[in-house]
Order: structure tokens, then sequence, then C-alpha cells
């Protein structure tokens, strides 16, 4: 049922807000030029990667040995005004249509945090990621690793028809006041270094 509803509703969305993808995305190429889309392999139900995609809001400025900038100096004002209004997260009504997401889950991360989660943390995994989730509602990143992770985990175990619908609509709510985007110190969240009080890891 709820892939059927995930279907059905971000099929709807994504004509809705045709009209803004594409005005963004000519927005974004002439703000911050090509490539629009930002795609990256992120993991998905029971840790299978799939590719998640995004509309751009960083630079790509260097330094002068050609390294990226730190995200807080490559990410400008226009970028900025993206994701307060978290039309960045378009482009993820493809993945939902495609079954790789869901409109509700816990948030899908970098391949690379696999192996760092506990057996507990690793739990996120056993549904499909979302594109806003009990953490998004609760938080977002505003919050710690661990508290994120804890919320996840609620949600996994107490997930239902009524839940998802609760989450949708504070979700539009958080939009709209463009609460829990930043960390207190970074753009977004800081890297996730594991649990280190807790050496029990997953087999992923």
């Amino acid at each position: 049922m709820k892939r059927v509803s995930d279907l059905i509703i971000s099929t709807a969305c994504f004509i809705f807000f045709l009209p803004l993808i594409v005005l963004t995305a000519v927005l974004i190429r002439m703000k911050l030029g090509s490539p629009v889309i930002f795609k990256q392999m992120r993991p998905g139900l029971h840790g299978k990667p799939f590719m998640l995609y995004k509309f751009r809001t960083m630079t790509d400025e260097r330094d002068e040995d050609g390294n990226l900038l730190p995200e807080h100096k490559r990410l400008s004002l226009f970028g900025e005004v993206i994701r307060k209004l978290s039309l960045d997260e378009l482009p993820q009504l493809v993945n939902v249509m495609k079954g790789e997401m869901s409109l509700i889950g816990p948030r899908p991360l970098l391949m690379k945090y696999l192996p760092l989660y506990t057996e507990e943390q690793a739990k996120r995994h056993l549904v499909k990621p979302g594109m806003t989730g009990w953490a998004q509602v609760n938080g977002r990143n505003a919050i710690t690793w661990e508290e994120k992770f804890e919320l996840d985990i609620w949600y996994v175990k107490n997930q239902s028809f009524l839940l998802d619908c609760k989450i949708l609509l504070l979700t539009i709510k958080k939009v709209l006041r463009s609460e829990g985007i930043n960390n207190s110190s970074h753009v977004t969240m800081p890297d996730f270094e594991g649990d280190c009080g807790n050496k029990k890891r997953t087999s992923y």
C-alpha cells in the first residue's frame, strides 16, 4: 500500500511542481552553471546503492592546488535560498517514482557511513530511505547524529500510514518556516565518524 501511495503522490507532485522544477533548473544553470543535477550514490533498502538526484546548490570553486573549497565557501546566497525552500530535494521525486526511495523514511546518507553504524543504527536501512522523515521534522540538521539515528530507528519500529501523514504535514510546516536546515557549526551536518563507545559494527 505504501508503494502505491508513494507512486501516486510522487507522480502527482512531479506534474504539479514541473513548472517550478524547470524554472529552478534554468536558474541554477544561469547562476551556478552545469551540471544542474547533483548525483551521488547513496545506500537504499538494506544498504543497496542507488543514484540520488538533487539540484546543485554549490559552486565548483577550488584553491590553488585544485582542491574544492570548504562547503561554506562554495554555498552561494542563491544556493542557500534553494536549500531553505527545499527546492534542491524536488528531483528526488524521480527516485520515489523509480521505487528507490519513499516519500517518508530515514534520509539516505553517505555510502562511507555504512561500516560505521552499530547494529542498532543500521536498522534504519530496514525500510526505504525517504525524502523526509521523523528525524527531519524533529530537528533535521540541528540535532546530533545520535539523536537523528534514535529518531530514525523509532520510525522504523513504529511506522504506519497515520504516522506518515503526520510527518508529511509537519514537513510542509518545517519547509515554510525554514527550520533546522543548518547545523550550528556546519552548512548541513558534520561528517559522521561512528560511535566510538560501541565497538559492535554491522556487516555492511
